[in-house]
């Protein structure tokens, strides 16, 4: 039997694919070690090897890892030093966005064939509603199960399906499964498989409201659902209280929602050591406008905001921005634009990070772009987009502007963890850094 038509995973051996799915049309498909299985597809060689990606040099941070290396206790977020020591045979890699962006592209477009109701939530996760497909597709747990070995065929990824009633079980169900499994949780059963978690299980729960809850006596779900709504508003206050108490009880009415505009568009370089070389941050500038640039022209979009973070060596930030005349997708006009801006911070001390990032999004098909006095009519626009088409073919040290030859992807420091990485797809803080998992 071949891996694609194994059966998947169930948790604590009850909620497996058999499981009743009436009413499960709401699924979650959480891509397994994202980054690093995108990397380990095209290095074979690094099958059944630890690999991190992220986390090289001294202020490195590990933006996923292997199940092979998180064995050994890595795990996303972590400083790059720290996973060195638990793993020190790790093959540790930079972080290749281009390259993850277009394998989440061929990741939604097989969901997307399936059903028009799809959520992303990042690159590598969406929720969707299949309950328009169950007539030609099948029941919702046989959806989940082609979408497995779809994307196992096809793209030689895997990927955990949660099948659930509702958003919040679903995405909790696909978590338990991974990796590389599938869970299905009962109508009848929501309450069953919720109640024995721990309230950290529940969104909106993080270390502090888990302390909070603590000081109550609530440390699992079925306590807080028992719980009288007055206990939980002394604790946590009122709209957590609301919000807490309704998923404990298995309440989330939220639907799938297919069309989601993105707020911005953004990356981020720290350096290794504090610079204030000047060419130096023009080549990152240069680099970082790139990266944004073909963000942009890959999803369609144009930016009509640029701005720019600059974090001091004393852990000052600084940011700045500028709305321009028309939206753009040209790395020129962002990394001009950027540099600017930067003149005109004048920071004046030795630099630790720089971000540049594009917001005010639209979509580009038809936007009708002036060209500046005595442009071509065929300018920066058309070429960058034949150079996109290189490195699509070709890979991407296929083309790059000449000042970054011989320098590393980001044309002077070693990029980490994309700031807006999970949740670009969603509606990130611009300079959020969260990994996929």
């Amino acid at each position: 039997m071949g891996r694609s038509a194994q059966v998947p995973k169930s948790v604590g051996g009850e909620f497996g694919p058999d499981a009743d799915d009436t009413g499960c049309t709401k699924l979650h498909v959480d891509m397994d070690a994202f980054f690093a299985s995108v990397e380990v597809r095209r290095r074979p060689e690094l099958i059944g090897k630890p690999v991190v990606v992220g986390g090289a040099g001294p202020r490195g941070v590990v933006s996923s890892a292997s199940y092979e290396a998180r064995v050994f206790g890595v795990r996303s977020a972590m400083p790059g030093g720290q996973a060195r020591r638990l793993c020190p045979a790790a093959v540790f890699l930079p972080p290749d966005f281009a390259e993850y962006s277009a394998a989440s592209k061929a990741v939604m477009q097989i969901f997307r064939d399936v059903t028009p109701l799809v959520e992303p939530l990042s690159l590598d996760e969406a929720f969707l509603d299949v309950a328009g497909a169950r007539r030609l597709l099948g029941r919702p747990a046989e959806i989940g199960a082609a979408i497995r070995a779809r994307v196992l065929a096809e793209l030689k990824l895997t990927c955990s399906v949660g099948v659930a009633p509702t958003k919040f079980v679903a995405k909790l169900a696909s978590t338990r499964a991974k990796p590389d499994g599938m869970a299905v949780v009962p109508v009848d059963r929501v309450l069953e498989y919720l109640h024995p978690l721990p309230v950290g299980a529940l969104w909106g729960v993080g270390e502090r409201t888990a302390e909070a809850l603590a000081k109550l006596g609530l440390r699992t779900v079925g306590q807080l659902a028992a719980a009288p709504l007055g206990m939980l508003r002394s604790g946590v206050g009122d709209s957590s209280a609301r919000h807490l108490h309704a998923l404990a009880n298995g309440q989330d009415s939220r639907a799938v929602i297919a069309e989601h505009v993105e707020k911005s568009i953004s990356a981020e370089t720290t350096f290794d050591v504090d610079i204030d070389d000047r060419a130096a941050l023009r080549r990152t500038f240069l680099a970082l406008a790139n990266r944004v640039a073909a963000r942009l022209r890959a999803g369609d979009l144009a930016g009509r905001t640029i701005g720019i973070k600059v974090r001091l060596s004393d852990f000052r930030t600084l940011s700045r921005s500028r709305t321009l005349a028309s939206a753009t997708d040209v790395s020129r006009e962002i990394f001009e634009t950027a540099m600017e801006l930067f003149e005109v911070l004048a920071p004046g001390d030795r630099i630790r990070l720089l971000g540049v990032r594009a917001e005010g999004l639209v979509n580009a098909s038809g936007l009708a772009r002036q060209p500046a006095l005595g442009e071509r009519e065929h300018g920066w626009s058309h070429a960058e987009r034949a150079a996109d088409a290189a490195v699509a073919r070709f890979g991407r040290e296929a083309v790059r502007p000449a000042s970054l030859i011989g320098s590393d992807s980001s044309g002077y420091a070693r990029s980490e963890a994309d700031p807006d990485r999970v949740d670009w797809l969603q509606t990130p803080g611009p300079w959020n850094a969260t990994a996929p998992d």
